[in-house]
């Protein structure tokens, strides 16, 4: 659960533990565990809202339990981790010479320069 999240219902402010979404096409509202980012499209959900969602009339609504093995880190995500580190950790390369220019500048524009060929 992320503290910063909070329930998308006016005037809560629970933290929120499971994210809704809707596929419109079949008419489906899915509930699930606590989506990684936050979606513009999705709404995030406390406890108490969660377990009181209903569907509008014709739309069914799908429940999925969260996975208990997927809420610890695994290898995989320590794997990525020290790869990840390990990458921020190597030396920057090393700056290329300037090309040669051909033109003379005129006029400079912030980061923008304009070069004449006379």
């Amino acid at each position: 659960m992320n503290p910063a999240r909070r329930c998308s219902r006016t005037a809560c402010g629970r933290p929120a533990i499971s994210t809704l979404t809707y596929v419109y096409a079949d008419q489906i509202a899915v509930l699930g565990p606590l989506a990684t980012f936050a979606e513009p499209h999705a709404y995030d959900l406390c406890e108490l809202h969660s377990e009181r969602l209903s569907a509008p009339r014709g739309w069914e609504v799908m429940r999925l339990a969260p996975d208990p093995s997927a809420a610890e880190p695994t290898s995989d995500d320590l794997l990525a981790l020290a790869d990840a580190v390990r990458e921020a950790a190597r030396p920057a390369p090393a700056p290329q010479p300037p090309v040669n220019e051909t033109g003379r500048e005129t006029t400079r524009r912030g980061h923008l320069r304009v070069l004449t060929s006379d």
